[in-house]
């Protein structure tokens, strides 16, 4: 790759630089020449992440933040509302103020780009692409929704010639990527605020499809159909999965993959990185050794250690029913969860207009636990008075044709409830895209 900094002069200010998409733009931003500020609601880890690197980041809104002088461009996250006042005294002053997806489309220009598309699976199979392609010696630049474990970051533009991205149906921005190798691992309703219907969110999908040369595509009729048949695709399936204590075996290209990652979701999410690792032009050897040193990405079935009393803590962003069915079943390979071994789940609903569609299908997916609790709803960018009546109670009122689920609706409910009833050997699952790993480290703390 050159080795000129071609953002030299650049001056970018992030709001919302906390999170973990936007810290790991600003990150390869900064590698390109820019120089980079930015705020955020609250600390976090990727703000820390950033501030390490080197990245100002100012905690709390306020104009005053906003760098003086003339050539500063704003860049705002998608969780940034348009009366931010750092974005207000933007507008104010004539400065151009950029959305995320602007800024993702820019990164993805600069390089040849895998993009990970889908409801579910988009952080572990980007992660799993791009520690591949780290692996077999090719240093991509990655920008994923989660901290790769094996790398300690979220971000990085690396000195190879391939980035490897989520792209995000959310806001519709996975669109406006520049493209050479697409995966989709599924397609499913999630954000009802942006897609009206399944079927328009299939349109938007073929219209991603349309473009990339190459395709990485989940083996089902359905999904293919979404890619033009005269087009290169890569219809993925593990084959003879065998589901292990904690991970997997299974059969790719005519070699033996070893995953240490639970579940035959991730052995469908490893199959398609191993896909795009080799049309990126990694050896398939290579490859699968690198697969099977993988040990996951952060807020990804990440185990946070165990109670007072022996229980196993687990995190995961789990935030569909798909997503919570598959993070149970992978709880029940673990060794942990044989004989007396329970699997308890303590869910947060993110946003009030997916638990108010989807309520039947959490609580469905949570009866699969042995004990199940349901906290109040993280509204993110939504609020309550807009859903009257909807909350978490919402989906535990659903569970009456399931089995019981309780309502919980804050982290020291569960903590008086809960905790008291936690053994040697149980599983504790917290899941949900709010603030519920705080729940779960504060019980093993």
């Amino acid at each position: 790759m050159p080795t000129e900094r071609p953002w030299s002069g650049r001056r970018l200010h992030v709001l919302g630089l906390g999170g973990a998409g936007m810290s790991a733009y600003a990150l390869a931003a900064q590698a390109l020449g820019a120089s980079v500020t930015g705020s955020d609601q609250a600390d976090s880890p990727h703000a820390a992440r950033v501030r390490a690197a080197g990245i100002p980041v100012a905690i709390g809104h306020d104009a005053a933040n906003l760098p003086a002088g003339d050539g500063v461009e704003v860049v705002a996250s998608t969780a940034v509302p348009a009366s931010n006042p750092e974005a207000a005294a933007a507008r104010e002053r004539g400065l151009p103020v950029l959305t995320r997806a602007d800024l993702l489309a820019q990164l993805t220009a600069l390089r040849r780009t895998i993009a990970v598309a889908g409801a579910h699976g988009k952080t572990t199979t980007s992660s799993m692409a791009a520690h591949v392609l780290l692996g077999c010696g090719l240093d991509p630049g990655y920008l994923i929704g989660g901290v790769l474990r094996s790398t300690g970051a979220n971000g990085a533009w690396g000195t190879g010639e391939w980035l490897v991205v989520e792209a995000d149906e959310s806001d519709g921005s996975f669109l406006r990527l520049d493209v050479e190798v697409a995966v989709v691992t599924n397609v499913e309703l999630d954000h009802h605020a942006r897609w009206s219907s399944l079927a328009e969110l299939q349109d938007a999908f073929r219209a991603f499809l349309a473009c990339p040369p190459h395709a990485v595509i989940w083996d089902r009729p359905k999904l293919l159909a979404l890619r033009d048949a005269p087009k290169p695709t890569v219809a993925y399936e593990p084959s003879d999965v065998t589901l292990a204590d904690g991970g997997s075996t299974f059969a790719w290209r005519g070699h033996g993959v070893t995953l240490n990652v639970p579940g035959l979701h991730n052995a469908r999410n490893a199959t398609a990185a191993l896909e795009a690792a080799a049309l990126a032009g990694a050896d398939p050897g290579d490859a699968v050794r690198a697969i099977a040193t993988f040990t996951g990405a952060g807020r990804r079935f990440e185990r946070l250690g165990r109670t007072a009393t022996g229980a196993l803590v687990v995190d995961d962003y789990a935030h569909h029913p798909t997503e919570v069915a598959a993070t149970i079943a992978a709880a029940r390979t673990l060794s942990e969860a044989g004989g007396q071994a329970r699997v308890v789940a303590v869910f947060q609903p993110h946003l009030f207009s997916r638990t108010l569609e989807l309520a039947g299908g959490f609580a469905a997916a949570l009866a699969a636990a042995d004990v199940a609790a349901v906290l109040d709803v993280y509204p993110s960018r939504e609020r309550a008075e807009d859903f009257p009546g909807v909350s978490g109670a919402t989906i535990a009122d659903h569970a009456a044709a399931h089995g019981r689920v309780a309502s919980l609706p804050a982290f020291a409910d569960v903590r008086r409830e809960l905790e008291p009833r936690l053994g040697a050997g149980d599983i504790v699952l917290i899941m949900g895209a709010g603030d519920v790993d705080a729940l779960g480290r504060a019980l093993v703390a």
